[in-house]
């Protein structure tokens, strides 16, 4: 895939586990964690915020400053060291976040004024609603896209082999691209090949910075989570392929759509004509056949690693896969995050 070259087609996908510490710094906690997922042919490391106006949740990674990248300079060795391949997922959460989590006196940004509807959990005062967000002007914009640059460059000096663009799930990139979320009057506003022109300008300046070859973006066509709305998702997302596909990178990371009316492996493959990491509600054995049929070059899984650390293992000798417990996917501390047993 581009600049990586993977030892199998299991991929890990990124899941935010609230594991770092206060400040976003991974730390050995994060490293056990990785490095015993480590067979995986490429792991896709959770949504790290690449300036503090982009962070989300409490106890969320970062990749803004050098204690940041120090931090996960130990997960990428140990990952490295087990012969797996790793890149960081850059997530700024624009709308979604709220004051009681981000520093004191960084504000919450957005594309336009309008505030998500539902609320999010803050360690210092429990469940809060979302923070109104103030309209990005001109220099936000540019600023927010530099930070995307500045973080895969962070990336890459923590040794990561690439860098994957969050463009799903409600955040600051789909903020743009939803026609709900974004009532601009200026050239990121508008039409859906307007709405897409931030996501796609976040591209480049990561694909400048460490190579195109060594960038990959992550859609889910469909996708309302975090109170995201738009009028036709499948044609704003074909707007964002159009524009991405000349950039050469090295992949789409393309979720199945949770609505019956797209088809959103199908889309990818008409409108983007690099390698597929296909994601969402596979088990081994179909898995197996999307492979054999040419849907996509490899597949990712994120339940299925929570439980089993040695779910490479698993699949490959056809033994059982474990359950997971929902009740401490984002507590902290190692219960329910490292103390998953590999199979006898």
């Amino acid at each position: 895939m581009g600049a990586l070259t993977l030892a199998n087609r299991i991929v890990m996908a990124p899941m935010t586990r609230n594991r770092a510490r206060p400040d976003g710094v991974p730390d050995a906690l994060m490293v056990e964690y990785y490095a015993a997922r480590a067979d995986a042919g490429l792991i896709v490391a959770e949504g790290a915020w690449p300036c503090a106006e982009g962070q989300a949740y409490c106890r969320q990674p970062g990749i803004a400053t050098d204690a940041h990248v120090a931090g996960w300079r130990g997960v990428v060795d140990a990952v490295h060291a087990r012969g797996a391949r790793i890149v960081l997922q850059i997530m700024h959460s624009g709308r979604i976040g709220s004051s009681r989590i981000k520093p004191e006196g960084v504000e919450t940004v957005a594309p336009s004024a309008i505030r998500a509807h539902g609320q999010i959990h803050t360690d210092a005062a429990g469940m809060q609603d979302f923070d109104m967000p103030r309209e990005m002007t001109q220099d936000d914009i540019g600023h927010a896209i530099d930070a995307h640059r500045m973080a895969a460059v962070r990336a890459r000096a923590a040794g990561f082999d690439g860098v994957e663009l969050h463009c799903t799930s409600g955040y600051l990139p789909m903020q743009f691209m939803y026609s709900e979320t974004n009532r601009r009057a200026d050239e990121y506003g508008g039409d859906a090949p307007a709405r897409v022109r931030f996501a796609v300008g976040c591209l480049k300046a990561m694909a400048d910075a460490v190579g195109a070859n060594r960038v990959g973006f992550r859609v889910n066509p469909g996708n309302t989570f975090n109170d995201a709305r738009d009028e036709d998702s499948a044609a704003t997302h074909e707007a964002l392929l159009r524009q991405a596909a000349p950039l050469g990178l090295a992949y789409l990371h393309v979720m199945r759509a949770p609505v019956s009316d797209i088809d959103a492996f199908a889309l990818a493959r008409k409108y983007f004509p690099g390698r597929l990491i296909l994601n969402d509600g596979f088990d081994p054995e179909s898995a197996e056949r999307a492979i054999a049929g040419g849907e996509g070059e490899a597949v990712s899984f994120a339940r299925h690693f929570i439980g089993n650390p040695d779910l490479v293992r698993r699949m490959r000798m056809g033994l059982p896969l474990a359950k997971f417990d929902r009740r401490t996917l984002y507590t902290p501390g190692p219960a329910g995050y490292t103390d998953y047993p590999a199979a006898a």
